[in-house]
């Protein structure tokens, strides 16, 4: 069932969105702005200490801050004009990769669903088929087959290659694809989120909007030597993530997990978790984590945070709010207004 279509449901961005979580790549700090007063108080001393010394440097700053903002505001009108662009000039090199079927999937995973949507599935059933992580709660299993990852990457590189318009996942990953944008939602994401991740979700992430996941973003993210080589301790904007390594060869850049996001990072152990070609690892949104620089070749991941309107409704995990509601384009930022919270409850919390 496609939520987007047949439930009719709107999907909104909350107004924190455009203004909270900036990330300065220079300082690798996330701030927030909300005026120029605000930003000041806040962070003005924040940054002399590491190393914004003279004012030019921090209007630099501020412009920057600015400019990213206004990017933020119209992101969903550009992300709408992109994807009509590409669909209009883009020829695909794999047009079957924009469909999902089993047989690019390892045996490992399709068992592991096929066991969830058994009468007999339990938590603890589930858990003797995938291995678990140091890190609390953190889950790793083969999910594609590597045959099918090679042709994935062929068709994201021959589509950094041609000349269609490209958006970028966010302020962190500045070399990675949109892939609502390339076409992948309905034929690939949306029936791999339902079918095949829910079920798993809904033991393993109750707690947290696993049984009621009805939207997502989902982007590839690159590392080469020339590019981003790592990505800096942070949270997702998501209720559950997944995290494909696709390849291609690379050494080193593993990912490394904290604690939850509310706990400070003065009181937490960090764990480091191999991350291995054809394996996904899933994990909560709001768990802290980043990934250490690769030291040679290139690696792609496939991304998919995976959002429960249920729970954010309540509470904006990237504001710690309840949200104020600008309506979004496509999924948005998974929110829904309160005709869309029981249609959805009705529709996708039933799911086991």
């Amino acid at each position: 069932m496609q939520h987007d279509k047949d439930s009719k449901a709107t999907f909104y961005t909350c107004s924190c969105f455009s203004t909270d979580n900036i990330f300065l790549e220079e300082f690798k700090l996330h701030v927030r702005f909300l005026s120029e007063h605000q930003f000041r108080t806040d962070y003005q001393a924040v940054l002399r200490n590491l190393g914004c010394s003279t004012d030019t440097e921090f209007e630099d700053i501020l412009k920057k801050i600015a400019k990213e903002v206004e990017r933020r505001r119209s992101l969903g009108v550009k992300s709408a004009e992109r994807a009509a662009a590409i669909k209009e000039i883009y020829k695909p090199l794999h047009d079957h990769v924009y469909h999902l079927q089993e047989s690019y999937m390892a045996p490992e995973f399709k068992q592991m669903v096929d066991y969830c949507r058994s009468d007999e599935a339990s938590k603890e059933g589930l858990l003797s088929l995938m291995q678990t992580e140091a890190a609390a709660r953190v889950f790793r299993f083969p999910v594609f087959k590597k045959v099918f990852c090679e042709e994935l990457i062929e068709e994201m590189e021959h589509f950094e290659q041609s000349t269609s318009p490209k958006g970028r996942p966010n302020t962190m990953n500045n070399y990675g694809i949109l892939l609502n944008e390339l076409g992948f939602d309905e034929g690939f994401i949306i029936p791999l989120r339902e079918q095949y991740l829910q079920p798993l979700t809904s033991l393993l992430y109750h707690d947290c909007g696993g049984r009621c996941l009805d939207s997502h973003k989902a982007f590839m993210v690159k590392y080469d030597m020339h590019e981003d080589l790592d990505l800096s301790y942070h949270y997702d904007n998501a209720e559950v993530t997944l995290n494909v390594s696709l390849g291609k060869e690379f050494k080193e850049g593993n990912l490394y997990f904290g604690d939850m996001r509310q706990v400070p990072l003065s009181e937490t152990a960090c764990v480091e978790v191999e991350h291995r070609v054809t394996e996904g690892l899933l994990h909560r949104g709001q768990h802290m984590h980043g990934a250490l620089p690769i030291s040679s070749g290139q690696r792609w991941n496939l991304i998919v945070w995976m959002r429960a309107s249920q729970e954010r409704n309540k509470l904006c995990p990237m504001c710690n709010k309840r949200p104020t509601l600008v309506e979004g384009e496509g999924f948005a930022d998974g929110f829904t207004s309160d005709t869309g919270i029981s249609l959805l409850q009705n529709v996708s919390c039933d799911l086991h």
